[in-house]
């Protein structure tokens, strides 16, 4: 029996290391993990999507993406063929987005953040979206990669500039009740994680091992 390979693509400036805990079947499952890289001037979601979708080699794959990172798997989904794409801690439209995420776009405060600053992702995340994270991102910045400005600059304008209205029905999106980033009042249509925060794919790392071998192998639940 071939394996069926599942590629990660983490967080905002996140490592692929977030899924170190992951621990899936390998008689089963081949994990792939996905990295960012820069992008491009003035490069396009879809564009850098594009690119990313390249690194998936393997036909009929698995993609999960967590956060930014799943913004951007949904966009990769149109250059591939998916055995069956998954978002973690994210949102399908940007409709799903917060409040203060939309009135960011608006108002393009987003602009105005010291990226070229910010060293850990504590401070991030504090000045782009409040101070929602706390102590558990003592935890994350263990695993922060990309640091660049221009990368920042770009994912931040990508997220809340996010295009996508309509939803797409094959997305399988999970999702804490407790993710301080994404609320769940937002969310429509995803596997409750009791419990779950924003960064549950470190702290509930548990939960994943357990369920994620059946939400892959079972018909869209």
């Amino acid at each position: 029996m071939n394996r069926i390979p599942v590629y990660f693509m983490p967080g905002l400036a996140a490592s692929g290391s977030i899924f170190e805990r992951i621990d899936l079947p390998e008689d089963t499952f081949e994990i792939y993990l996905l990295e960012w890289f820069l992008p491009q001037n003035n490069e396009s979601l879809q564009s850098y999507a594009e690119r990313m979708a390249q690194k998936v080699i393997h036909d009929n794959a698995v993609l999960i993406g967590v956060s930014f990172g799943g913004i951007l798997v949904q966009e990769m989904a149109h250059f591939l063929n998916l055995r069956k794409l998954i978002i973690v801690s994210s949102v399908k439209s940007n409709t799903e987005l917060p409040q203060k995420m939309k009135l960011a776009k608006t108002t393009k405060i987003y602009k105005l953040l010291p990226t070229g600053l910010l060293q850990d992702a504590e401070k991030l995340v504090k000045f782009a979206f409040g101070d929602v994270m706390k102590q558990k991102l003592k935890l994350y910045e263990n695993f922060l990669h990309m640091r660049n400005k221009e990368y920042l600059d770009w994912a931040i304008e990508q997220l809340v500039c996010w295009k996508r209205v309509k939803i797409d029905s094959n997305v399988i999106h999970i999702h804490g009740d407790a993710d301080e980033v994404f609320p769940e009042k937002n969310i429509k249509d995803f596997i409750k994680v009791r419990g779950g925060t924003h960064i549950m794919i470190l702290n509930r790392f548990r939960w994943f091992n357990e369920h994620l071998p059946k939400i892959i192998l079972e018909d869209k639940i």
